[in-house]
């Protein structure tokens, strides 16, 4: 998600995030069929090309490897990010997979005070949070449900397939969730969703399963409950486009 510290990074960083930006990836660049479905997800979603490849090539390899479990994403914004999962597995004559698409659809969840800038503690989320409350909804990263789910039909991908949860994580999980989880992807960003998330989602990640965090690099919530529940561990999560990460579960 598009957040005020990543703003703030951006902004404080511009000459480097345009050379980003402008930079080009001949490997990614190459896919065709990456760059034909990255094409018709892309506007629903703030990540970058090169996470967006992430993602799909690690539904590629989960399909590939016979990886059991469901898909999973906590935090959806307007969807963009399942519908590139949805557009890959279509792609691969997948239909039969569950994509679970968890999200309060009101906006941003209330963060707390342990959710402020990676890069400045200054920036408190909370205070955003509060400027951006309406009466029923929150304006930060709002969309609403029937939007989201508007968009992901756009993929033709079966409906029955298409598992929308809507409230906080906290008091969803663990009453709804699958069995087993083959790609689980955060990206809710405060310390409390996330933590929760793991304890409850992450045993059901299967071996050789993905775990992607999307705001490990971003916010201090977000790194916190990582390094709390990963705490002697034995896991690698490698660096995924400056802020997030990503790692196999063995």
């Amino acid at each position: 998600m598009l957040h005020i510290a990543k703003k703030f990074i951006q902004k404080s960083v511009n000459l480097f995030g345009y050379a980003i930006a402008k930079d080009s990836d001949l490997v990614i660049d190459k896919d065709e069929r990456f760059i034909r479905i990255y094409d018709q997800s892309r506007t629903f979603t703030m990540g970058f090309k090169q996470r967006m490849y992430a993602l799909y090539k690690s539904v590629e390899y989960i399909i590939k490897n016979d990886i059991p479990g469901d898909f999973v994403e906590c935090g959806v914004w307007r969807g963009g990010n399942t519908m590139l999962i949805a557009y890959t597995l279509l792609e691969l004559n997948i239909s039969n997979r569950k994509i679970y698409l968890y999200d309060t659809f009101e906006g941003m969840a209330k963060p707390t005070e342990l959710d402020c800038g990676l890069s400045d503690e200054k920036i408190r989320a909370l205070d955003n949070w509060k400027k951006e409350q309406k009466k029923d909804y929150n304006n930060w990263c709002y969309a609403s449900l029937s939007e989201v789910k508007n968009n992901l039909a756009l993929t033709k991908y079966p409906k029955n397939n298409l598992i929308f949860v809507k409230g906080k994580v906290e008091e969803t999980i663990p009453a709804t969730m699958p069995s087993k989880i083959s790609i689980l992807r955060l990206d809710t960003d405060w310390y409390e969703s996330t933590k929760h998330e793991l304890i409850h989602l992450y045993p059901l990640l299967s071996k050789n399963g993905v775990l992607i965090i999307d705001d490990y690099g971003s916010w201090a919530g977000s790194k916190r409950a990582v390094d709390e529940y990963f705490s002697g561990a034995q896991i690698l999560l490698n660096v995924l486009e400056r802020t997030g990460r990503i790692g196999i579960k063995i």
